[in-house]
């Protein structure tokens, strides 16, 4: 049997792992191992497998996930994300709608400490809806809102999946957080959009709020400039080369820490839980990374990526064409398992390809960060749709209603990065030599 007929049984044996319900990582771990015993002899493979898993478990590069983890869960298990939503309230809750475009910029400012999508979308669904609630918004409207927004943490830094895909690519992680602000705020933009026209034509579904004073408004905005700083002080700090990118996100968790701790925002209980729930998305994706390493060296001996990248160079496409392949692969795969394992498993055999073409690594971080998020709500593996469910009582179907608006601004400005990439990387050209 020849070598690519090999690896595709593997990845056929792998996805059948995952649909009987086996950890991701661990079914990528099995898969690459069977794999390659197959190929070069059991002993090889075990020896493989010790080499990987140690060399994933001790290397201080990977310690970056921990603490940008970290940082954001302390962030979401205090107040940060309440004092942005009430000054966005303020400033916005008097138009249609604007209790939900008060959510989307409160999403967007809380990204500044916050890159996990679940995380957010767990916050604001017990912050926000609650309020929308009062004014009468209809359920689609309040809860498809909060449940689309959250995945701006894809983008906009600090980004776990961007995390991801630099150690992965071994691009600047730097780079891709500088590179994610402008598409970031782009997408954030399309949801305002979204939610004026959607509002327009049926205002019952997002009735007025109450119209605050500028005295009211300017109070507001204190408790939640600790924000910013925090924000120019962890990425500004990382850009210019004052930290490492693991010594960033340790200074933003104590940022994150001693803001809540100054403002007693945090006690000890939310303190204990925030460090669980980080040890235990820490340990997912580093599992994560370890299956994928043991998955990423069996299809270096089948030359999986290779024969991929000849494939696709092979097809009478334009290079555009062909990325227009490799994100419907991304949206299709991320639509049947979680979105993060798919860009784990799948990057190692498009990033040839994507370089083989000459497109920029950056960039094209940047693009499956924007794919991430509309798989993220995608059905029938929406993550985010399953915690806003789990958090407000409220029907999975009833949410899907609500995110289908959005989508259609997501894929015009994925379009738009596509078209254009010097929207992603006019940043990172000009700021980071």
């Amino acid at each position: 049997m020849s070598l690519a007929a090999i690896g595709f049984l593997i990845i056929v044996f792998a996805f059948a792992l995952f649909f009987l319900g086996a950890e991701i990582g661990f079914a990528m771990g099995v898969a690459g191992f069977i794999g390659f015993a197959w190929i070069r002899g059991l002993d090889a493979a075990l020896t493989l497998v010790a080499s990987d898993v140690y060399s994933v478990f001790s290397s201080y590069g990977f310690s970056v996930i921990s603490m940008f983890v970290l940082m954001g869960q302390i962030g979401a298990s205090g107040g940060v994300a309440r004092n942005l939503y009430s000054s966005a309230y303020k400033f916005m809750g008097h138009i249609p709608g604007g209790l939900a475009i008060g959510t989307v910029a409160a999403c967007t400012a809380f990204k500044a400490v916050c890159g996990s999508a679940p995380a957010t979308a767990a916050t604001f669904a017990a912050v926000a809806v609650p309020e929308m609630d009062k004014y009468g918004y209809d359920k689609r409207l309040s809860c498809g809102t909060v449940a689309t927004v959250g995945t701006l943490g894809i983008l906009i830094p600090p980004s776990t999946t961007l995390i991801v895909y630099g150690i992965l690519t071994e691009t600047s992680i730097g780079k891709l957080f500088m590179a994610g602000i402008v598409p970031g705020l782009i997408i954030a933009l399309s949801f305002v959009i979204t939610l004026l026209a959607w509002a327009h034509i049926n205002p019952a579904l997002g009735p007025r709020g109450e119209k605050s004073t500028w005295k009211q408004r300017l109070a507001s905005l204190p408790p939640v400039l600790p924000v910013g700083i925090i924000f120019v002080l962890v990425v500004g700090g990382l850009l210019v080369g004052f930290f490492t990118p693991t010594e960033a996100g340790s200074v933003g968790s104590f940022s994150v820490f001693v803001f809540l701790l100054v403002r007693r925002d945090m006690s000890a209980k939310r303190l204990i839980k925030a460090i669980g729930e980080s040890l235990r998305i820490a340990c997912m994706v580093i599992v994560l990374i370890a299956g994928a390493t043991i998955m990423g060296h069996f299809f270096a001996v089948t030359r999986t990526p290779f024969v991929v990248a000849e494939w696709l160079g092979s097809l009478s496409a334009s290079p555009f064409v062909v990325m227009l392949i490799i994100v419907a692969v991304y949206l299709i795969g991320g639509s049947v398992i979680d979105d993060l394992a798919f860009l784990i498993l799948a990057t190692p055999i498009f990033f040839p390809v994507a370089m083989k073409l000459g497109y920029d690594p950056v960039w094209f971080g940047i693009i499956l960060g924007v794919v991430t998020m509309i798989g993220i709500i995608l059905p029938p593996m929406a993550i985010s749709v399953f915690v806003v469910s789990g958090v407000t009582k409220v029907p999975i179907n009833t949410i899907y209603k609500g995110i289908y608006p959005y989508i259609a601004g997501m894929v015009i400005c994925l379009l738009l990065v596509l078209l254009f990439p010097q929207i992603s990387l006019w940043l990172p050209n000009h700021f980071i030599k």
